[in-house]
């Protein structure tokens, strides 16, 4: 244990040196003209004591994961919502007086259809379901995270919600030629279809997470990614940031019915949404 940790500390260290040499190649691949967010907490403030005055309801898919646990979290303590429904194929245990009031709908995601009550009476919808390849084949992967996330969104389109946001991935494409970014690209434009009053599309890079249990690769990976983040902002980004920019984008008044942030606009959104 004594050696692996010693290598990949070594290997961390050594992350710091090529910081520089590959930061002006991965520079031409920034953001284009990120959004600009609100950097004055004061004005946050407002728009969150305006939100809370108008006791809207919402309900959240994929709490059980890593994002959308630090979603329900940051909804509870800013107190926005009158209430929150979580969406899932399993009751979650919760601990605290702060998650005494949720609903929680049990779902069969094979079934939808048959739940479609679950789905009724929600002002704004989130989604952060999702799974992987590795984890559930191609096929369940396509399942899970286009069918699932579609079938979800057209059932809360026909139950009233106005608002649909959606946690995707940076580079996502329906055209792609990778299987992942091709169906979260697929999804994004099939749930663009159903003509939401308002849906934000939420790009992040490579999610910055700390895993009770973590491989050596996850462990490197985060390293890389996090001696990269200061000067490379648009490669990864904390789940931290990406549950609060969600949060705080729901506050704004956007341009167009159909918005996309990429990592550099979640990432602005998600620092200037102090407390």
């Amino acid at each position: 244990m004594k050696a692996l940790s010693s290598t990949l500390g070594k290997a961390a260290g050594l992350l710091a040196l090529v910081v520089a040499v590959i930061a002006a190649v991965l520079s031409y691949f920034e953001d284009p003209d990120p959004i600009k967010s609100i950097s004055m907490s004061e004005d946050m403030k407002v728009l969150e004591e305006n939100f809370r005055q108008q006791n809207r309801s919402c309900f959240i898919l994929g709490a059980s994961g890593e994002t959308g646990r630090l979603l329900l979290q940051e909804m509870l303590e800013r107190n926005l919502f009158s209430k929150i429904t979580l969406i899932g194929r399993r009751p979650l245990t919760f601990e605290g007086k702060a998650y005494g009031n949720l609903v929680q709908e049990v779902v069969d995601f094979e079934k939808l259809d048959d739940y479609a009550a679950a789905f009724q009476g929600h002002d704004v919808g989130y989604c952060c379901l999702g799974t992987t390849r590795a984890k559930a084949g191609a096929e369940g992967f396509i399942r899970v995270d286009h069918d699932y996330v579609l079938k979800s969104a057209e059932l809360a389109k026909a139950g009233g919600c106005a608002q649909f946001h959606l946690e995707s991935s940076r580079g996502a494409d329906k055209n792609s030629n990778f299987l992942y970014l091709k169906v979260k690209g697929q999804v994004e434009a099939d749930i663009e279809a159903l003509a939401f009053d308002r849906f934000a599309i939420y790009r992040p890079g490579v999610l910055l997470v700390d895993r009770q249990e973590s491989r050596p690769s996850e462990w490197l990976a985060r390293k890389f990614f996090s001696v990269l983040s200061p000067v490379c902002p648009s490669m990864s980004i904390s789940i931290q940031e990406v549950a609060k920019a969600m949060v705080s984008n729901t506050l704004l008044q956007p341009n167009h019915k159909t918005e996309i942030l990429e990592n550099k606009d979640i990432s602005n959104l998600g620092k200037g949404a102090g407390k």
